[in-house]
């Protein structure tokens, strides 16, 4: 582990917009295309609402994984190149692997998706990456998040799903310190199920689900100002414990306004895991 920057007490809250659902009563989707595809086409509807976000470091050390959804930690990596696919599979999934282990306790740690994101739209279709996200939602749902293990273990699918299971992911800036469209994440002990809305999340091979967010002004909000690449953001957004820990946690990419014009745009990589205990 590596030592967090200092927390910088002068952004101690910030007011941003963020981009909620707006529920219609229809089924929202989003269609990705393929490995290599930068398509993306949404049917959802926005309800964008200015909120307050909190800057995360200086309470980073009270934020706990099975009350509040994540957890921020000083965590450095052996990775040169995050634009080299191989490497990725060879040094930071087992990294990910052990960091999960860590952090959740689990007995097991499968790691088995990757994303990279840019806000630079020449670097993203030069290197067939996606874009930020700058929507509220969670990655799973009550339906998807077993799925997901049907889909990838079905030999061990049966006996995996008869205990507690989570999945976990890792979020970290690839080079620079984050100076744009930060990501912001929602304590999950201030989101309400009934906030939760199903979205097709449809690919060329499958259809998914994710939970759109609605508005709720209950919601506090946390961000970590200029994140390095030595600092990583652990969160759950699945546990099959209905225990009272958390088991989601909502998450939107957010449009710094108080970036600088030659700011540098944001590059990062997300990474997801299956967590069993």
């Amino acid at each position: 582990m590596v030592q967090l920057a200092e927390p910088d007490t002068a952004l101690d809250t910030i007011e941003a917009s963020v981009n909620y659902h707006l529920d219609t009563g229809e089924t929202p989707y989003t269609f990705t295309g393929g490995p290599g595809s930068t398509e993306i086409r949404s049917s959802a509807t926005y309800d964008p609402h200015r909120v307050a976000i909190h800057n995360g470091r200086p309470v980073a050390d009270r934020m706990k994984l099975e009350r509040n959804g994540f957890h921020f930690i000083g965590h450095d990596t052996r990775m040169n190149d995050f634009f080299d696919e191989d490497e990725i599979a060879r040094v930071y999934y087992p990294e990910m692997e052990a960091l999960i282990k860590a952090e959740t306790g689990a007995s097991r740690v499968v790691v088995f998706d990757h994303t990279l994101r840019t806000a630079d739209d020449e670097m993203r279709e030069a290197k067939k990456i996606r874009e930020v996200v700058r929507r509220v939602h969670n990655d799973y749902t009550e339906w998807s998040g077993p799925q997901r293990v049907k889909d990838l273990l079905p030999q061990e699918a049966d006996t995996l799903l008869q205990r507690r299971f989570a999945i976990v992911q890792v979020w970290r800036p690839i080079r620079y310190p984050v100076e744009t469209f930060p990501l912001a994440i929602c304590d999950a002990a201030t989101v309400d199920p009934k906030d939760f809305v199903i979205s097709e999340r449809r690919y060329p091979n499958r259809v998914g689900q994710t939970y759109a967010i609605t508005y709720n002004p209950a919601h506090r909000w946390y961000w970590f100002p200029r994140m390095r690449r030595d600092e990583a953001l652990v969160f759950k957004v699945f546990d099959s414990a209905t225990d009272g820990r958390a088991r989601w946690t909502a998450h939107s990419a957010f449009d710094l306004e108080s970036a600088p014009p030659n700011a540098r745009p944001r590059e990062s990589i997300e990474i997801r895991t299956l967590a069993f205990f």
